[in-house]
């Protein structure tokens, strides 16, 4: 349930109403936008019902929220979530931000060169596993804390905000004291345990798609992290498993607009996982802007035939600044541009 405030509610009706709330045993959160206060309530929703909030000084109205999934919607939050990824890096305005770098994080040299490259080129997040999910228990499992460490030094000496996954509700803490952004990769879209825990956290968090959900199912999980206190959610549209064989994952450009109608949360593209081909990753990179993704998220290596995994679908840093003028090209023909 949604409690929209007047625009000249004070601050001490708002406490109010808030106090009120809790004091029912349910959740409020708040958002402030450019013209009005609303309220979020999470709980059963029969006991508003009988407690008539519309009468509290500084209520406007009382409106019930009809999808299953309440802080993601649109009816909670008509403007667009634009989430502060530091370093001077926003997500979800004007500007298309793309995160760049090695699928794995191999060594530090290694990193720096591609980080280098990637900065050069217009990328703002530095990407870089150091705890990789993998088919195979015998395929390389990740540098774990080492990787992390590198990341967060070539980050910091670069000036990049820096993205990496975490695979376990026990590790979260590790994260993310050396990165920036929380990644929950597919395989744990619905780990509601990890979820919970990062819901905690007040770091950003980039929530991929799982290989087998529906968009919904997608805001259902984002629903678990804003519910947990922490708003800085961003979606990631990753490619679904389909019958097509031809690419490793069926890259559901559908989902940009149908996510941007039913959340305010800013939305972002891996057209790397969606194609596992680098020659396809640019043709999939540019419709997504053009479906009016908030950013995309692409591999890249120097040497992907060396690379120790997703060497096929990494592009080397010659084809990402190509890309990456394509982009900007297409963005300012939508009136946006690259951050």
């Amino acid at each position: 349930m949604i409690i929209v405030l007047r625009p000249e509610a004070t601050e001490a009706q708002v406490n109010h109403i808030i106090d009120k709330v809790k004091a029912l045993g349910l959740t409020p959160h708040v958002s402030k936008g450019s013209e009005r206060t609303i309220i979020g309530v999470i709980g059963p929703e029969d006991i508003l019902r009988v407690t008539p909030l519309e009468v509290f000084p500084g209520v406007e109205n009382v409106i019930p929220v009809l999808s299953p999934f309440k802080l993601v919607s649109r009816e909670f939050r008509k403007e667009d979530s634009v989430i502060d990824l530091g370093k001077g890096v926003k997500i979800g305005g004007k500007e298309i931000v793309v995160m760049a770098g090695p699928c794995t994080i191999e060594n530090i040299d290694s990193l720096y060169e591609i980080a280098k490259e990637v900065k050069n080129a217009g990328a703002t997040v530095l990407r870089g596993g150091a705890f990789k999910p993998r088919t195979s228990p015998y395929s390389f499992q990740g540098l774990g804390k080492e990787g992390l460490q590198m990341l967060r030094e070539v980050g910091n000496e670069l000036g990049m905000v820096t993205i990496s996954e975490v695979m376990d509700s026990r590790d979260v803490n590790l994260v993310a004291d050396y990165v920036d952004v929380l990644q929950i990769g597919c395989r744990n879209m619905q780990n509601f345990n990890l979820l919970k825990e990062v819901g905690a956290t007040k770091k950003p968090v980039l929530l991929k798609r799982g290989m087998a959900s529906t968009v919904k199912d997608m805001l259902m999980s984002a629903e678990y992290i804003l519910s947990g206190g922490n708003f800085s959610v961003i979606l990631c549209e990753r490619g679904i498993r389909t019958f097509e064989d031809s690419t490793r994952n069926t890259l559901d450009i559908s989902a940009v607009p149908v996510a941007k109608q039913l959340s305010h949360l800013p939305i972002v593209v891996d057209p790397s996982h969606a194609a596992g081909k680098w020659g396809l990753v640019p043709a999939l990179a540019k419709a997504g802007v053009a479906a009016g993704c908030d950013g995309l998220i692409i591999e890249v290596h120097n040497h992907p035939e060396e690379a120790v995994s997703d060497g096929a679908q990494s592009l080397i840093p010659e084809n990402f600044t190509k890309l990456m003028v394509q982009i900007k090209a297409i963005a300012r023909v939508l009136g946006r541009n690259l951050l």
